[in-house]
């Protein structure tokens, strides 16, 4: 009732890996099972064991093997062919290793167009065990932080590149992306201050950098590079635009190719797209979290300072400042009002 795939009539069994039958066989520590022709042949259909689930077939009540699996799913939803095969490294030998054999040796066409292997996530260093103790779940993080920061946390990584989780990883992502939601939010502003004329040399600079993305992507798929580039935008736009400062009709323009640009390039990674008023408060009450600080004793702060800066009390002002300075508030004075956030 058990059914064998015969690795030897293969010839190209190992080409993903780049491991030949013969090493495989020398390194192997395969229980000999007498009855495989050869101890690196693998089940494609096992006997159903007492109580276990199963399904009829020519050989008897049974269940298919793990590696049949996904190569059923893949046959029955994309065909013959399929473009994109992705997976942990650690899955390369034997398990897409034997799914390349089989869904060859079946249809005699090339199974994957490409294999995307990510590499391991550690935690503070270590990789995740129960005697560890140090398992994390997806559920326990998203009760905690928007799922945008773990998406921000992985991109910014390249998938082949080992990513250490750890608070000091998260505490990173939380800037970035405040970063870029600040410019987002300046954008806004500035490009509703009047009507836009577009500046040439701006959409010059936004072709290039779109060019340098595109040349990440296919590079590899390095989603990190990618963000590099958005991160050095972000600097160029925030060098030439000020919070509250004059605004005129090419400033305007600038604001809104940026902040269309930024929209659309984050839509591919799925980043960007949340308000960028409301975002940026919910990550900075996080950061003020961190630091064991309150929204309302910030601002209460602030609020005092402003006063001080009314009545002309010019030093009590400054020692507020330096006062939310230490406690790493930035605080800016524009002509239409004081506007503070975490420092980033």
């Amino acid at each position: 009732g058990e059914v064998f795939f015969s690795v030897s009539s293969f010839p190209s069994y190992g080409k993903l890996s780049g491991r030949k039958t013969e090493d495989l066989m020398a390194g192997a520590r395969v229980e000999v099972d007498a009855k495989k022709r050869d101890p690196m042949d693998f089940t494609l259909w096992k006997p159903a064991k007492p109580g276990e689930e199963y399904w009829e077939s020519p050989w008897g009540k049974g269940r298919p093997g793990w590696h049949i699996e996904c190569s059923a799913m893949n046959y029955a939803l994309f065909g013959e062919q399929i473009d994109i095969h992705g997976g942990g490294l650690d899955l390369i030998f034997p398990h897409h290793e034997n799914e390349i054999a089989q869904s060859e040796g079946a249809c005699g066409k090339a199974f994957a167009k490409y294999w995307i292997h990510n590499n391991m996530i550690t935690f503070d260093g270590q990789k995740m065990s129960k005697s560890v103790g140090n398992i994390r779940t997806m559920r326990s993080f998203l009760e905690k932080y928007p799922a945008e920061i773990f998406k921000f946390m992985i991109l910014s990584c390249h998938y082949r590149s080992v990513l250490d989780f750890s608070d000091q990883t998260i505490e990173q992502s939380i800037s970035g992306l405040a970063r870029f939601y600040s410019a987002l939010l300046l954008a806004e502003e500035v490009a509703n201050t009047t009507m836009p004329v577009e500046d040439e040399a701006f959409e010059k600079y936004l072709g290039e950098v779109d060019a340098k993305m595109t040349k990440s992507y296919d590079e590899d798929f390095n989603t990190a590079e990618s963000i590099a580039h958005l991160f050095e935008l972000v600097r160029t736009f925030n060098g030439k635009t000020r919070r509250g400062g004059k605004v005129d009709a090419k400033t305007a323009g600038r604001a809104q190719s940026f902040y269309g640009f930024m929209r659309s390039k984050g839509e591919l990674m799925a980043l960007f797209q949340q308000p960028s008023a409301q975002f940026l408060i919910l990550l900075d009450d996080m950061l003020l979290d961190q630091k064991g600080l309150k929204r309302s004793e910030i601002q209460s702060k602030v609020d005092e300072r402003i006063k001080a800066r009314t009545e002309k009390n010019f030093p009590e002002s400054d020692r507020l400042r330096n006062e939310l300075t230490a406690l790493g508030i930035s605080v800016q004075d524009t002509p239409t009002g004081c506007f503070w956030e975490v420092q980033k």
